[in-house]
Order: structure tokens, then C-alpha cells, then sequence
């Protein structure tokens, strides 16, 4: 094999197509990088985009329509008849969704001149000469090849967990089979109260499921503030879900017509749960164990990534970019964020490390949920001196136009100073609000200066006046 040219060297290989490595790529490339993206998949996007984030999001916005065209009555819209949900037309409008932003994705890589290269990538080893190399068989065929590159960043993305002794099919789901059903099921038991099993919990009980949830720890959504959860879980039995925490998951077997869950409730009882389908929701496992990582000085923490704050692995010249990464939420934003810390890095230009403190986390369930920062609790168990204030959505002119009453925001400061310090919101349109809170706490505000901040009469937004007032116990409206 003749020797590499210096043109055929990139500045900067991106391993993985998904939220972290596309977005890498067009940074880097708008700092005038040379850059390749290799990715395995046939389309660009990653789960997020075909599996994940954008397919979930479009099938809750059907689902929230659909809610409201059940009560079109009490918003004074007649003569419509009896609504009828055409399944099909909602899979098809979700999978139009999908193919116009992986367009947009091909036309980005074109503008900003990144070379796509269709196959999976593995590290060889060390840089020799200060030149990486990468080992790729192509997708389409199965041809190998290698790229040279003087940075690597590894952007692998993650996949679903499944139970032990369990295999993905028509009835036990993850993330990728079920959206992909042919018809919504009449019965679901989701296995797992994170952010996918409350998701897809909200939409099939919108769409008319007996759905049940067994979680294995003792509340909802465990990575939100406790008083979040707890809200969580009495609207969802309110909308006639059934929430059991504290369940351990015993056995998952196939009956003629569905599935059979058996699990030890939170009592130590054991109980059986039948329906038509079972989703495993329990979390999401890094792809490094085919990349080559052995090869290098990257270190793995049970599969994922060691970084510093520039993203860079203990091997240098090879970073790691979003799902993979040891210590950080595995969020698409994250990702994307991730990977434009290490191009900056790259190219030697000003950047600011993530912050776990100021990542916001969203949930698109029905009541939303958007958090930032620290919980109530984080702040005592970490010796802070915390003051909260909590607003509910009940005393919002807005949410009562839009008809969305429950839930609240909740607002932690430093009692001394006044720095906000988490923001916690469940309720209408909270993985928008909480934008505020980020920016916020980026600029380190304080509750004084947000109590004097004016926000616009009438919107949901007001609720954060009120709640930033509720932590001096001066709150107008309630």
C-alpha cells in the first residue's frame, strides 16, 4: 500500500454518525478542518434521529392531538363525530419526519464539504508519525480500507439494554420494535419508569392502552428531584396508568396471545402481569467493545469512555463524543454539545467544558418534564445551604387557557446568595421553559435579579416569575 500524501490525511476522523458525530463534523469543517465522517448506518441520524429522539417526539405531539381532539367539545369545536385514529397515516407522517431531516443531514455534510464514508471504523493503535489510523469496512459490500487521520473522535453512540436471557421480537420490544408496530397495542407493561418507558407509557395511554409500569427503584424518573416524581406518578394514575415502583422483574414469558409478566411487587408479593406487548426500558449500554479501544491507552469505566474536560481520551489525538462518555447523560444535546467542545479543542479555539450542572433534561411525557442542576436533595447531600420556592401551574392564567393545570415549577437557591442553583419543572410545555433556567444559571442569576426580570403577560413562562418570588415566599399569583 503506497504511502499516505498529506492530502489524504484528514485533519479530523468522526467515528459515528448519530447527534454527536454529525454535529462534530460540521463544526469542525466551519473551522476549516479537513474532516471524515464514517458511519456504519445507511443513513446519517444515529438512533436518535431513526430510533430515538425525533420518531418518540413526533408519535407524543399525535398523541397530545389526539387528547385534545377527545375533549374538542369543552374547547367549543362541534360537529366533528367520533374521532378516529389512523394508525397508519400516524406512522407514515412520523417516517416523512425522519427522511426530510436525513436530507437535511446529507445536504449539511455537502455544504460544508465533510467527506462521508459508509462503513464501521475501529482504531488500529497509537498515532505513528502523528497520524492515526483507521481500519473500515465499508457497509455496502464488506471492502476493507483505512482512513488516516491526525485526530480521532469517537462518537459510537449506545444501544438498548435487554434483560438477561431475553431477545428483541413482534412482543418483547425495545425502543427500535415499537415503533415500528404495525398498530398500537390495546395492552403494554413497560418495563422500566426512565425517560423511554414514561415516554412511550404517555403515548400508548393517550392512544387508548391498558398500560402498566414496573420500575425497580422506588420512584419515577429516578434521576429527578423526588417532589417531580412523585407529581409524575399521581397524573399518570390519574390518567389511569398503572405505576408500580419498588417491582423487580422475575420472568418474561410468551403466552398464546401476548406476554406474561411475573414480578415481586414492592411488598415482597409476587404478581403477574398479561398483555399484548412488553417494552424493556432499562437503560442504554455504551458501543465500545468492537472499536479498537484495546488497542490504545483509552481507558473504559464498565464500557464507557474516561475524558477530561476537553473531551480527550488518555490516548492523545483520540477523543470521545456523546453516548459513550463515562459521567455524562446519555442525551443527544449532550452529545452534540460534546463534540463541539472537542472540535474547538481541535482547532484551537475558545470553548467551555460541559458542565453536568447545566445540562437540561427533558421528558416528553404527558405532563412534560424539564430539570436543570442540582434536586433539593443534591444541594443537603452536598452541605448546601439551599432555599426553595415552588409555583404550580394552577395559579397561570396561560395554563389555564391551554387547559394544562397540573404539575408546577420549583426553584433551588443558595440561601446566602441567591444563585440559582436547580430548576425542576412538570407541566405544560417544561422542556421549553426550562431554556430559561439553563441560561440563567450559565450567567449565575440570582433570585433577586430574576424576581425583577419582566416576563411576558400572558405566558406559561410566568410561572418561573412566580416561582423565582416563591422562594422568598413573595409569589403573586398563589
Amino acid at each position: 500500500m503506497p504511502e499516505p500524501t498529506s492530502e489524504s490525511i484528514y485533519d479530523v476522523a468522526v467515528v459515528g454518525g448519530g447527534p454527536a458525530g454529525y454535529t462534530a463534523a460540521i463544526r469542525g469543517a466551519e473551522y476549516g478542518l479537513k474532516v471524515a465522517l464514517i458511519d456504519a448506518s445507511p443513513k446519517l441520524g444515529g438512533t436518535c434521529l431513526h430510533v430515538g429522539c425525533i420518531p418518540t417526539k413526533a408519535l407524543l405531539f399525535n398523541a397530545e392531538l389526539w387528547d385534545h381532539l377527545k375533549q374538542a367539545a369543552e374547547y367549543g369545536i362541534a360537529g366533528i363525530g367520533t374521532p378516529q385514529l389512523d394508525w397508519s397515516a400516524v406512522q407514515k407522517r412520523k417516517d416523512g419526519i425522519i427522511a426530510r431531516h436525513v436530507k437535511g443531514l446529507e445536504f449539511l455534510m455537502k455544504k460544508n464539504k465533510v467527506t462521508v464514508i459508509g462503513g464501521y471504523g475501529r482504531l488500529t493503535g497509537a498515532a505513528k508519525d502523528g497520524v492515526h489510523t483507521l481500519d473500515v469496512t465499508a457497509s455496502s459490500d464488506g471492502a476493507k480500507s483505512q482512513v488516516k487521520a491526525k485526530n480521532i473522535l469517537l462518537a459510537s453512540g449506545s444501544q438498548a439494554k435487554m434483560l438477561p436471557g431475553l431477545k428483541a421480537d413482534d412482543r418483547i420490544l425495545t425502543n427500535i420494535e415499537i415503533l415500528a408496530l404495525k398498530e398500537p397495542p390495546k395492552s403494554l407493561v413497560v418495563i422500566g419508569a426512565g425517560a423511554v418507558g414514561v415516554e412511550f407509557a404517555s403515548i400508548f395511554r393517550s392512544f387508548g392502552a391498558e398500560v402498566t409500569i414496573l420500575e425497580f427503584l422506588p420512584r419515577m424518573v429516578p434521576p429527578e428531584d423526588e417532589e417531580i416524581s412523585k407529581e409524575l406518578a399521581r397524573v399518570f394514575k390519574k390518567r389511569g396508568i398503572d405505576v408500580n415502583t419498588g417491582a423487580k422483574v422475575e420472568k418474561v414469558e410468551k403466552t398464546e396471545t401476548g406476554v406474561k409478566v411475573t414480578y415481586t411487587d414492592a411488598n415482597g408479593k409476587t404478581q403477574v402481569k398479561e398483555a399484548e406487548k412488553v417494552l424493556v426500558a432499562v437503560g442504554r449500554a455504551p458501543q465500545t467493545t468492537d472499536v479498537g479501544a484495546e488497542k490504545t491507552r483509552i481507558e473504559l469505566d464498565r464500557g464507557f469512555v474516561k475524558v477530561n474536560e476537553n473531551q480527550e481520551t488518555a490516548e492523545p489525538g483520540i477523543y470521545a463524543i456523546g453516548d459513550i462518555v463515562a459521567g455524562l447523560p446519555q442525551l443527544a444535546h449532550v452529545g452534540a454539545m460534546s463534540g463541539m467542545v472537542a472540535m474547538a479543542k481541535i482547532a484551537g479555539r475558545f470553548f467551555r467544558p460541559v458542565r453536568r450542572d447545566r445540562i437540561p433534561n427533558c421528558t416528553y411525557t404527558e405532563p412534560q418534564i424539564g430539570s436543570v442542576g442540582l434536586t433539593e436533595s443534591q444541594s443537603k447531600e452536598r452541605g448546601l445551604e439551599a432555599k426553595v420556592g415552588k409555583f404550580p401551574f394552577a395559579g397561570n392564567s396561560k395554563a389555564t387557557i391551554v387547559g394544562s393545570h397540573d404539575g408546577f415549577v420549583k426553584i433551588v437557591s443558595d440561601a446566602k446568595y441567591g444563585e440559582i442553583l436547580g430548576v425542576h419543572i412538570i407541566g405544560p410545555q417544561a422542556t421549553e421553559l426550562i431554556a430559561e433556567a439553563v441560561t440563567v444559571m450559565q450567567l449565575e442569576g440570582t433570585v433577586e435579579e430574576m424576581m425583577f426580570t419582566i416576563h411576558a403577560h400572558p405566558t406559561l413562562s410566568e410561572s418561573l416569575l412566580d416561582a423565582y418570588g416563591a422562594v422568598e415566599g413573595m409569589a403573586i399569583n398563589a
